[in-house]
């Protein structure tokens, strides 16, 4: 779906705190993408978003975050966002291209995931069509996940809710380098 961004994205020159945002997000030399000069209209907020991402190393492994993100954003038909992880991580996390497909099919395709992912698949699946967790995904993600790693993939399933939020609410433009879900 293609649509006019509802708030402009913020044009150079920036003034020296949304510089120091984009710096933080953004590998040197490399333009700040459309959501953070979108939402860099409040710099405040942009501040703080760019302070409480979870892209750095944590608990989980970047397969593990991945799948989680990319699955969040299918889920919330947060196009703009996939596809900026599909180009910025997928590789790295080493999917596959029918994997990275799949992630935006809400049947699990056994054939395709490891009994982990399944798991992984399945928690961002309940959270977003439950916001809880039943007993049984809950036994069977603590088989492969530490207290400290569920925390952190709840938090991730729930933070790519809010940037799908905000990147469908202010229809922001997709970039011309990310690719769109599959067909």
């Amino acid at each position: 779906m293609t649509s006019t961004p509802r708030i402009q994205p913020v044009n150079p020159p920036f003034s020296d705190a949304l510089q120091s945002s984009f710096d933080i997000v953004m590998p040197a030399g490399i333009p700040p993408l459309n959501i953070f000069k979108t939402v860099g209209n409040n710099e405040r907020v942009l501040s703080r978003m760019v302070r409480g991402g979870l892209l750095d190393r944590g608990s989980v492994s970047i397969a593990q975050r991945e799948l989680v993100i990319l699955r969040a954003c299918a889920n919330c038909k947060a196009e703009y966002e996939w596809g900026v992880h599909v180009v910025g991580f997928a590789e790295k996390a080493g999917f596959s291209e029918a994997q990275i497909a799949a992630t935006c099919d809400k049947a699990l395709d056994d054939n395709l995931w490891s009994d982990e992912q399944l798991a992984l698949l399945q928690l961002v699946d309940e959270l977003h069509e439950t916001a809880q967790l039943g007993e049984d995904i809950w036994a069977k993600l603590r088989t492969h996940f530490s207290e400290e790693q569920m925390i952190e993939l709840i938090i991730l399933a729930g933070l790519y809710h809010a940037v799908s939020f905000v990147v469908n609410g202010l229809r922001v433009e997709n970039e011309a380098f990310a690719p769109r879900f599959p067909e």
